[in-house]
């Protein structure tokens, strides 16, 4: 159950590792949603492709979203044109209202099967403090060019105070869109590997090599749609972003499910849409975000707070799947897409999705293949990967360099309160053991496992997380297995392990 739907529904790919030196046009490194549909636009062109992940294909945070395919993306626009403009948040607009179109458009070229169906999107809200931004936004998003509506009636089991509605969205499966896809680029020709973590991508005059631990891929082109940057210089994304994890459940009922797909406009909000599944339907409830890495959030307590919520709308409630995932989040709240820096000249970056990854990977795959392309996008001023203004959110700036200031330096000179004989069975934490500061998870059985509580990325200091028996790095959202194993980027090295008996 501690899975998502979406993982479920498809059988997992089982592509080769790559094991060998090879050579091709363009490299597309990370086989999430990003990375398949950039693959898939350049094949599209005609493109020499290799598509390369550390896991499974789509098994990452792709396989953990919602699966809304959505242009509104909170309240969100009158936000935009305050900080960008009336044309670029038009642009910002636009660009993923086309997303939703193109995606149906691949869909029915290639003939895929992923219950896709249109749906109107709202963003609600039960807070009289937010009705009056309700009404902004609704003027803003007309003045932007699309038809927004105010409203206080929706099919949602409860009464709301306000609501701002966009139709013709829409909701699929998506792992069952890129399982499609996959077949597809099988069929152009693309080299798809898994299980293949790529280490380093080095300069080689005009060409790249992209190092993995079994072989080389020599290339022109480089994309990085690894959800998180792997490379930290020139891009400097550890400085301009950070992560937030979010839960979802899955549930079935004997009620009839409302249509749409809803959000509350309160922070961190929660989720609604309905999944196909079969002949009946789930209702997916999201929620209970937090900064990855955060130890003073009670992990358990995300889904049992979705589960207490919904068990008062739908009693008889029967939870059927939970999951949960992290994203990217921009300083000034907009993905990073284009070029990954001047010094790295065809190396290109599509990240910071916060959470509306299945538009803006639509869109992140049409700026870059016109990049490699030499080709003009309307759109890609405002995505710009490039831009570089943290005083547009100087708060959350502050609370990085605050955050990795406290996990590189304070956290390392402080000894740790707690023993590894105070640690509980199926626990774990940042203790003293011999006089050592380690981090040990102790499993039910009292076995002990052991690591150096620092992320392989920078060298914060990690937080253990009890719900997932994970490592999580609070500066940058890296995690790892209580072995050590690096599981999210940015980090791509893994952490030393070692066994310890009491």
């Amino acid at each position: 159950m501690m899975n998502s739907y979406w993982k479920e529904s498809v059988n997992e790919t089982n592509y080769p590792s790559l094991e060998k030196n090879i050579e091709t046009e363009v490299c597309v490194i990370g086989a999430g949603i990003a990375g398949i549909l950039t693959a898939y636009e350049l094949a599209e062109q005609g493109k020499k492709i290799v598509l390369i992940d550390r896991d499974r294909c789509a098994m990452g945070v792709t396989a953990n979203t919602t699966g809304k395919i959505t242009s509104q993306h909170g309240l969100f626009y009158k936000y935009l044109v305050d900080t960008f403009g009336i044309e670029e948040a038009k642009s910002y607009l636009e660009a993923n209202e086309e997303a939703i179109k193109h995606c149906k458009q691949i869909i029915d070229k290639n003939n895929i099967d992923c219950d896709f169906e249109f749906q109107d999107a709202y963003v609600y809200t039960n807070d009289e403090k937010e009705v009056s931004k309700i009404k902004e936004e609704v003027e803003c998003v007309n003045k932007l060019g699309k038809d927004a509506e105010y409203c206080k009636e929706t099919s949602l089991p409860f009464e709301v105070l306000a609501a701002i509605k966009f139709k013709n969205q829409a909701q699929f499966n998506v792992k069952k869109y890129l399982s499609g896809l996959l077949k597809v680029l099988e069929n152009k020709g693309v080299s798809i590997y898994e299980n293949s973590k790529v280490i380093d991508v080095q300069r080689k005059g005009e060409l790249y090599n992209v190092v993995t631990g079994n072989g080389t891929i020599e290339t022109k082109y480089v994309v990085l749609t690894t959800h998180y940057p792997i490379i930290n210089f020139p891009g400097y994304h550890f400085l301009k972003m950070y992560q937030d994890r979010s839960y979802v459940i899955a549930i079935e009922t004997n009620s009839d499910l409302f249509e749409g797909m809803y959000i509350s406009s309160d922070s961190p909000g929660l989720s609604f849409r309905t999944i196909k599944d079969g002949d009946k339907r789930l209702l997916a409830v999201g929620g209970s975000g937090h900064k990855t890495g955060d130890n003073s959030v009670e992990m358990d307590e995300n889904y049992e707070q979705l589960e207490k919520y919904i068990n008062k709308i739908y009693p008889d409630a029967k939870v059927k799947y939970k999951w949960s995932t992290q994203d990217c989040v921009s300083l000034d709240k907009v993905p990073y897409i284009g070029e990954f820096s001047k010094l790295m000249p065809n190396v290109f970056v599509a990240t910071g999705f916060k959470k509306w990854g299945m538009t803006t990977s639509h869109v992140a795959a049409k700026i870059i293949t016109d990049k490699i392309l030499d080709r003009d996008n309307k759109y890609e001023k405002i995505f710009s990967s490039l831009r570089f203004n943290p005083l547009k959110n100087y708060k959350e700036f502050g609370n990085i360099l605050k955050q990795t200031t406290y996990s590189l330096v304070i956290n390392k000179i402080k000894l740790p309160k707690e023993s590894y004989e105070e640690l509980e069975p199926g626990t774990g934490g940042v203790v003293e053991y011999n006089g050592d500061k380690l981090g040990i998870y102790k499993d039910e059985n009292g076995k002990l496992y052991a690591i150096k509580p620092y992320c392989s990325h920078l060298g914060c200091e990690l937080s253990w997380n009890n719900l997932e028996k994970t490592w999580d790095c609070p500066c940058h959202g890296s995690r790892f297995t209580f072995e050590g194993k690096a599981i999210n980027e940015p980090a791509v090295k893994d952490i030393e392990f070692y066994e310890i008996e009491e």
